[in-house]
C-alpha cells in the first residue's frame, strides 16, 4: 500500500519513465517518485509497438531541439543509463530519412524545410534528382525533383530496449514502480492533493504528471479539470522480405506518405523492410481496437512502394501488428508542461507518434519544470498546453 509520494507520475512506459529518470537523477531532488502503471507487460503501449525510429526533419525548432538532444542521448545510452555493470544497448542505426519532394510545392517545402534544420545544426542535405540516382540506384524518381536526406543523427532504434533501460535507471534509483491505474484525482483549490486508483487506493502526492498516453491521458486530464484534445489512433506497421538489391536504403518517406525501412542484417530470405503510411480514413475517428488492417498493406502501401522501389514487386509479406498513437488532434505536436489551474498537475502526452524520439527531452524538461520551476536547458515552452487552450496550433509540416 502506497499512501503517499512527493511526485506520481501516471503512465509507465517511455515518456513516464524518462520523466521518473530525470527527477531521480536531479541532484537536487530528494523526493519519491511513485510511477503507477497500469500493464506492467507494456504489451499494447505506444511504446512497445511503435516502429521506433528519430529524425530532425521537422518544420518547427522546437522538434528539431528536441531530436538533437535525443540522438545525443541514443548515441550516449550505454553510460548514460549503465546500472552497475549493465550497459543497455538500444542498436541505434543512423541509416537516414529520405523525404522525397515531386516538382514545385513538394520540393520547395523541403528546401524551406531545410534551411531551419541546417540552421538549428541538424546535418541534413538536400539531393538533386542525379544525387539521389547516383546514392540509392534502386529508387524509381519518376515524379521527383529532389530529396532532403539525413546524413547522420537520424535512423533507427531498439524502442523497447529504451524504454526498458530507462525503467530500470529510474528503479535503480530509488523511483518504485506500481501496478495500478490513476482513474480520478483530488484538488484542493489550485493544487492536486491525492490521486485514486482503480481498486479504491489512494495516493496523497506533491505533483502530478499525466504520462498515461492514448488509453488514458485525456480522460485522466479531466479528472483534473483540463480538456486536451488527445485520442487513440492506430497505425499498422507490416513487414516483408525482398531478396532484390535496396543495400543502404534509408528510410524512406514516399510523396504519397507511404513509408518503409530495413530491419536488422539480410537472410536468406533477403533484406526485412518495415512499412506503413497515414490511415485511409476520417482522422476525426476514434480507432481503439489493435485488429491488423490488412487491406492497408495490399492495396496501398505495398503498390505505392513498389512503384518508388521496383525490387519490391516481389516479395515475401511478413508479419504485421497494430498499435495507438496518442494523437493530438490539434496539430499532431506534444502536450508538455503544467496544465490548467493546477499549479501542480503536469501533462506529456499527444506525442502523435514521436514519444519514442522525444522521450529523453522531454523528460529532461518536465524534472526540470518540477524541480526548479522553469525549464534549465531547452526550452519547450511552444509545446505548452496554453496552445491547446487557445486553440492555436503550432504548425508541423512533416507529420507521418
Amino acid at each position: 500500500m502506497q499512501a503517499a509520494a512527493d511526485i506520481v507520475i501516471a503512465g509507465g512506459a517511455v515518456i513516464g519513465s524518462s520523466v521518473a529518470y530525470h527527477l531521480a537523477s536531479d541532484p537536487a531532488f530528494t523526493g519519491q517518485v511513485v510511477v503507477v502503471e497500469k500493464d506492467p507487460t507494456y504489451q499494447f503501449s505506444s511504446s512497445a509497438l511503435s516502429a521506433a525510429s528519430i529524425r530532425q526533419q521537422y518544420s518547427s525548432a522546437v522538434n528539431i531541439r528536441i531530436s538533437l538532444f535525443g540522438i545525443r542521448f541514443l548515441r550516449e545510452i550505454g553510460e548514460r543509463l549503465a546500472v552497475g555493470d549493465d550497459r543497455p544497448a538500444i542498436d541505434l542505426h543512423e541509416g537516414g530519412y529520405l523525404y522525397l519532394g515531386s516538382p514545385g510545392e513538394g520540393a520547395q517545402v523541403l528546401r524551406e524545410n531545410n534551411a531551419l534544420q541546417t540552421a538549428e545544426g541538424a546535418d541534413i542535405a538536400i539531393l538533386d534528382k542525379a544525387a539521389l540516382a547516383a546514392r540509392f540506384p534502386f529508387l524509381s524518381l519518376d515524379g521527383i525533383e529532389l530529396g532532403s536526406y539525413g546524413v547522420s543523427g537520424e535512423g533507427w532504434f531498439d524502442g523497447w530496449g529504451l524504454m526498458q533501460a530507462l525503467r530500470k535507471k529510474a528503479r535503480s534509483l530509488g523511483v518504485t514502480y506500481m501496478q495500478g491505474e490513476v482513474v480520478d484525482v483530488e484538488r484542493e483549490g489550485g493544487r492536486v492533493t491525492a490521486v485514486r486508483l482503480a481498486d479504491g487506493q489512494r495516493i496523497a502526492c506533491g505533483a502530478l504528471v499525466n504520462a498515461a498516453g492514448a488509453s488514458g491521458a485525456r480522460v485522466l486530464a479531466e479528472k483534473a479539470g483540463v480538456a486536451i484534445p488527445v485520442y487513440p489512433h492506430k497505425r499498422c506497421v507490416f513487414t516483408f522480405h525482398c531478396k532484390g538489391d535496396v543495400a543502404r536504403a534509408p528510410l524512406l518517406i514516399d510523396v504519397s506518405g507511404a513509408w518503409c525501412r530495413p530491419e536488422g542484417r539480410p537472410g536468406a530470405e533477403g533484406q526485412m523492410f518495415l512499412c506503413g503510411g497515414g490511415p485511409m480514413r476520417d482522422e476525426t475517428e476514434d480507432t481503439a481496437d489493435f485488429e491488423v488492417e490488412w487491406n492497408l498493406f495490399e492495396e496501398h502501401y505495398w503498390p505505392t512502394l513498389a512503384e518508388r522501389i521496383p525490387a519490391f514487386e516481389q516479395i515475401r509479406p511478413g508479419r504485421a501488428w497494430a498499435g495507438h498513437y496518442d494523437m493530438n488532434r490539434l496539430d499532431h505536436n506534444g502536450i508538455v508542461g503544467q496544465a490548467g489551474e493546477c499549479s501542480n498537475f503536469y501533462v506529456a502526452t499527444g506525442f502523435s507518434g514521436h514519444g519514442l524520439q522525444q522521450a529523453p527531452a522531454v523528460g529532461r524538461g518536465i524534472a526540470e519544470l518540477i524541480v526548479h520551476g522553469g525549464y534549465k536547458t531547452l526550452d519547450l515552452s511552444d509545446l505548452g498546453f496554453e496552445r491547446i487552450a487557445a486553440n492555436r496550433p503550432l504548425l508541423e509540416r512533416n507529420v507521418i
